[in-house]
């Protein structure tokens, strides 16, 4: 797993590199006019495709919507799927549900771009077009370098569709920051003594950074056995902030931008329940910190990488093994 995350700079590296032909092949599957967006996924291509749907919209003013699988699956349904681009999302391109689900949704008149790290899976084959990751095999359970480069292909996925909300320079920027926070066990390593005590944890975030919150808690659940939720600032205020109770080990995400005063102030009303807040984010009080220049929509991408090295670090204070938790597969046939 250790190995995996320090190759991440240079396989994002690559990845932006080729936006140019990406954004041509998503372009060219797209219909035109676009009506609207699917997305089909599971487990941590699942919160690739929340970040997905918050960029997507934003870029295309298009609705954009997470599948259901099962009621294509289990149930049979008949939608009409015209006028749609679907998008699914696996890292091996094997799971058959995400490979139905694209099939039927295709067949029901949407067009299909597969985001995969294995050009000759099930999924690559069935879809119009698909977004190779290159990011190299990944032998450790968790997965960590597909799902920066899942979150990074759908940043240039949006980039080739409309107006986003970063600059390419920004864009080009990512791989230098997740290098800067690779850099720096020292902070999430603080963090995961001071969390070494904690049998559940929830993480909290809003906005674009939602999807990092939900990633964080399924690293922290899948390599360390603790029970650890992903929640929505706004989310948590309706009626599950009832549950946190004195002593509760809470981690927030917060990067400058729109969300960034109401998850500041979720932190202090958490505070006065006398949660313990690790503040993941930039600025003087964060307790691990991000690159102050990341923008909003792109701090997704390098909050996900500390939350793998809290995981890994929290992990081996637990005496876990990262990379084989036990119960776990690779690839998961749902």
């Amino acid at each position: 797993m250790a190995r995996e995350m320090a190759e991440q700079p240079a396989r994002l590296r690559h990845l932006i590199d080729r936006s140019d032909a990406i954004a041509e092949q998503v372009r060219a599957v797209a219909p035109v006019p676009l009506t609207g967006i699917t997305i089909v996924a599971r487990g941590s291509s699942d919160h690739a495709a929340v970040y997905g749907r918050y960029l997507l919209e934003a870029a295309t003013g298009k609705p954009v919507s997470l599948a259901a699988p099962s009621l294509h699956t289990l149930y049979g349904v008949d939608v009409d799927y015209s006028g749609q681009l679907v998008v699914a999302v696996s890292q091996s391109g094997a799971t058959p549900e995400i490979v139905t689900t694209l099939r039927a949704l295709q067949h029901a008149g949407g067009r299909g771009l597969a985001i995969t790290n294995d050009p000759e899976s099930a999924l690559a084959k069935a879809a119009g077009e698909t977004i190779e990751l290159e990011m190299g095999a990944e032998r450790a359970v968790p997965a960590t370098k597909t799902v920066t480069g899942q979150l990074t292909a759908f940043a240039i996925a949006a980039l080739a569709l409309g107006r986003v909300p970063f600059t390419d320079g920004e864009l080009d920027a990512v791989p230098h920051w997740v290098q800067a926070v690779l850099d720096d066990g020292g902070a999430p390593a603080a963090a995961a003594q001071a969390l070494a005590g904690a049998s559940q944890l929830i993480i909290v975030a809003r906005g674009y950074l939602f999807a990092a919150a939900l990633e964080t808690a399924l690293k922290l659940k899948e390599t360390c056995s603790v029970f650890a939720d992903g929640y929505s600032a706004a989310d948590l205020r309706h009626g599950a902030i009832a549950a946190v109770t004195s002593g509760l080990a809470v981690v927030a995400l917060c990067a400058p931008g729109p969300a960034l005063a109401d998850v500041a102030s979720l932190i202090g009303e958490l505070r006065a329940r006398r949660a313990r807040v690790l503040v993941v984010g930039s600025g003087e009080r964060a307790d691990v910190p991000l690159p102050g220049e990341v923008p909003e929509p792109l701090a997704p991408i390098v909050a996900v990488v500390r939350g793998q090295q809290l995981a890994y670090e929290l992990a081996l204070r637990l005496g876990c093994d990262p990379d084989r938790p036990e119960g776990l597969t690779k690839v998961t046939p749902t």
